[in-house]
């Protein structure tokens, strides 16, 4: 039975990504379907974690076959929660800069007075994947604290992280390939957006994935 591919994006993204634009095009030419739902639910001012993982449980209910999945930053850590829940159903991961330690890394990212502000306004507008700025709420933080920061898939995975990355740090991705149980890091010269490095991605996604390789008919 052919596994499912889906595309997981970022916080602030969406489906029409670089990256899922990029790799779309490439699963369709080798006629692999990359599906990429949208995960800005139930809309990005009232994102929400829970329902990211609904929204993936629906998903996978449409048609319940083995799970291949790419996620890429809040889509890495989405990904890695979703195969932690359901090791049953998902066969192999590739994250890309995977935004562990979500809720401790958002002072830093929107600095200390900003966040303080957040916390006590209970908003605060940020730019969405059109770059429109929205008040978001901060419950989107209260649920990430309520939640693993690094979830621990026990699939193969593979790890690809910039080592120039100064949103979601490379040592993260360090630390959590030294006790997953079956993870490997593969580090480039690149950002957190790692569109210097989406060939390298291409290739290693790939090859990890068992796509793209010559089958006998009947085989």
């Amino acid at each position: 039975m052919k596994p499912r591919t889906w595309y997981l994006h970022g916080f602030a993204s969406s489906p029409k990504s670089r990256k899922a634009a990029v790799l779309a095009e490439l699963f369709d030419g080798l006629r692999v379907p990359l599906e990429c739902p949208d995960l800005n639910v139930p809309s990005f001012e009232r994102l929400s974690l829970v329902a990211m993982l609904a929204r993936l449980d629906a998903l996978y209910a449409e048609d319940p076959r083995p799970l291949h999945i790419v996620g890429s930053s809040l889509g890495g850590w989405l990904a890695a929660r979703y195969a932690e829940l359901h090791p049953d159903r998902v066969e192999r991961l590739v994250l890309l800069c995977p935004g562990f330690h979500l809720a401790s890394r958002w002072p830093k990212i929107v600095g200390e007075e900003w966040f303080a502000v957040w916390e006590k306004e209970g908003s605060l507008a940020l730019p969405d994947a059109s770059g429109a700025r929205v008040p978001m709420h901060f419950g989107f933080i209260e649920e990430a604290r309520a939640q693993p920061p690094e979830p621990l898939p026990t699939c193969p995975t593979l790890v690809i992280h910039g080592q120039r990355d100064e949103q979601v740090p490379i040592r993260s991705s360090r630390d959590f390939v030294t006790h997953a149980p079956d993870a490997r890091l593969v580090e480039v010269d690149d950002v957190h957006d790692l569109h210097r490095s989406l060939d390298r991605i291409a290739a290693e996604t790939l090859r990890f994935f068992d796509i793209g390789r010559p089958t006998l008919d009947g085989a």
